[in-house]
């Protein structure tokens, strides 16, 4: 919906709204000259290091990169779409948002439908106090859920009653029932979808009810079955708890995918917040795009059995054509007959944690899947082995990510030398190079050519040289994407840390410095010599002007195409192309 509110009604928007006084209705604001600054609100910290920009509208944290305009904050602050936020900052300046008329009928449909499904929502709910639903309480109390747990889900109850729903429900909101296929009139006469089941809404990131999903009481022979899909519920794009999750964790690091509505709640009850799950029998393209619209970092988590594997093998072939540098995709498959609902509940929330934190890399899963049953000594098993990775690797988009795991390829199936040997008593003979050959040599690799993202040269420039980290956070004030290398250096500016062997031991020592950048060089398999590292990062910071602008220019422009142009986007490409900043 966010293409049919004009551009110049936004620019007026933004215009208008004092992002000070906008930020600071939430937050707590200090004036740090003309700016203001304040413990970001979107990670945990002691140091303030949220910077507001009244005058150029836009704010930023050094600490976790957070960035952004008047929309931006108020869509991450209070979990709302574009056009939510953009209705909230109109209600709040007495301004109209100005939609025309099929964009109104529009939006009126939809929330007819959700009014209706949050009646069905709230009527589930009301039937699981009622004595009927006694086996019901009884199932959600064998499987250890607490009342807490059950408010925060709103799980509920569908009576076995073939019309319950149906004649509970207002005439005006009958007809969206039956258009959801919440109730069928397949046969002439309406009839529940959910009878007899346990009910999990699916709701959307802003807490609204789209669908449901209903665990059989009975004999039924679906145990689960869902929503059809509808104008407001398609399933492939949906994440089941994800608005949960957003609501415990105030700024999501990373997802844990699992693969049902219990491993989700049980992970809940137990403080694992960032559990979520995908709808339907696989993760396709289309869910990992819906999962990678809010964070970088997602874990898929598989039951570790033949079914669990050939689901982590479909999850891992989607998501290659979407591995860029910057997205850090792992493994965890759980011991077989466990699941994270039994796991969690059998050993604890923390061994559960250790579990998540060693999850495997794509690369590693991929590789040591695609090795299952090859002997790599014989060069027969070597080429059967890049004749299955090669397809896979090539369907990934050019990326360091992609050299590396080519390089291990070749790493794993490279030639051993034969040459002629001697025996224990100097005589010659054929084989392998080596006194006493037992099995195979450590392979030869040649030099690799690294080519690392911005984000990361700088990063590493950092740890060899911090000196450089006054430079790298003005760098990072002026390019949103140094995200990573900007949060780096205000980290060592703060801990006034001047050398490497200084860095190096705040990162071994320090716990929460641990635990922020643990993850910062994940996918960098070959790191470049300090030479080599420190001249790139020069490189980077002195670059040629013109060429940046032009480069920037090109960004924006595909950014305006792809639907993604914001104000402060709009802005910025005007002052570009008339040469300024240049």
């Amino acid at each position: 919906m966010s293409g049919l509110i004009p551009q110049r009604f936004i620019d007026e928007l933004l215009d208008r709204v004092d992002l000070a006084e906008l930020i600071g209705s939430r937050i707590t604001l200090k004036k740090a000259g003309g700016n203001y600054k304040a413990r970001c609100p979107f990670h945990d910290e002691k140091t303030p290091s949220f910077n507001v920009r009244p005058d150029k509208g836009f704010y930023h944290c050094f600490g976790c990169g957070a960035h952004g305009d008047a929309i931006s904050f108020v869509r991450e602050y209070d979990n709302l779409g574009f056009t939510e936020a953009v209705e909230e900052l109109a209600r709040r300046m007495g301004l109209e948002v100005p939609y025309d008329k099929a964009a109104r009928q529009e939006m009126q449909q939809v929330r007819t439908l959700t009014d209706a499904l949050e009646f069905a929502n709230q009527f589930y709910r009301d039937a699981l106090n009622q004595p009927g639903a006694a086996l019901a309480r009884d199932y959600l109390r064998q499987r250890g859920l607490d009342a807490a747990t059950i408010e925060q889900y709103q799980i509920g109850f569908a009576p076995g009653d073939g019309a319950a729903l149906h004649q509970a429900a207002e005439p005006a909101l009958r007809g969206p029932l039956i258009e959801t296929g919440t109730v069928s009139d397949k046969y002439g006469r309406p009839r529940d979808l959910f009878r007899n089941r346990i009910m999990f809404p699916i709701r959307n990131t802003r807490g609204r009810t789209i669908a449901f999903g209903g665990r059989t009481l009975g004999d039924d022979k679906a145990k689960y079955i869902n929503s059809p899909e509808s104008d407001v519920f398609h399933k492939s794009r949906e994440i089941y708890g994800l608005f949960e999750a957003q609501k415990s964790l105030r700024r999501l690091d990373r997802l844990l995918v699992v693969e049902g509505y219990m491993d989700v709640i049980a992970l809940a009850q137990h403080g694992i917040h960032e559990a979520v799950a995908t709808l339907g029998t696989a993760t396709n393209q289309d869910s990992l795009q819906a999962l990678l619209r809010h964070v970088r970092h997602v874990v898929f988590c598989f039951d570790g059995d033949n079914a669990g594997f050939r689901a982590a093998d479909r999850a891992m072939d989607n998501a290659l054509e979407l591995m860029a540098d910057g997205l850090h995709l792992q493994f965890l498959m759980l011991p077989e007959g466990e699941d994270p609902d039994t796991l969690v509940r059998k050993e604890g929330a923390e061994a559960f944690r250790q579990r998540i934190e060693g999850a495997a890399p794509l690369s590693r899963f991929l590789l040591d899947r695609q090795s299952e049953g090859l002997d790599l000594n014989l060069p027969e098993h070597r080429g059967e082995l890049r004749a299955r990775v090669e397809p896979l690797l090539n369907k990934m988009p050019r990326s360091t990510l992609r050299d590396a795991m080519w390089h291990e390829m070749m790493r794993l199936c490279g030639r051993r030398e034969w040459q002629p040997r001697r025996d224990g008593n100097g005589n010659k003979g054929k084989g392998f190079r080596g006194k006493g050959f037992k099995g195979p040599e450590r392979i030869s690799e040649e030099p690799v050519e690294v080519r690392l993202s911005r984000d990361s040269s700088l990063s590493l420039a950092l740890i060899e040289a911090p000196d450089l980290a006054e430079e790298v956070l003005e760098a990072a004030r002026q390019d949103r994407s140094l995200r990573q290398s900007g949060r780096l250096a205000h980290w060592i500016r703060e801990s006034n840390l001047k050398q490497h062997r200084d860095v190096i031991t705040a990162l071994a020592f320090d716990s929460r410095a641990r635990s922020q950048f643990y993850h910062l060089f994940d996918g960098i398999e070959h790191v470049p010599e300090r030479e080599n590292t420190i001249a790139s990062a020069r490189e980077i910071l002195t670059p040629n002007r013109e060429a940046v602008r032009k480069q920037r220019i090109a960004a924006l422009i595909k950014r305006k195409a792809a639907g993604e142009f914001t104000a402060e986007d709009h802005r910025e490409l005007k002052r570009l192309s008339s040469g300024e900043g240049g």
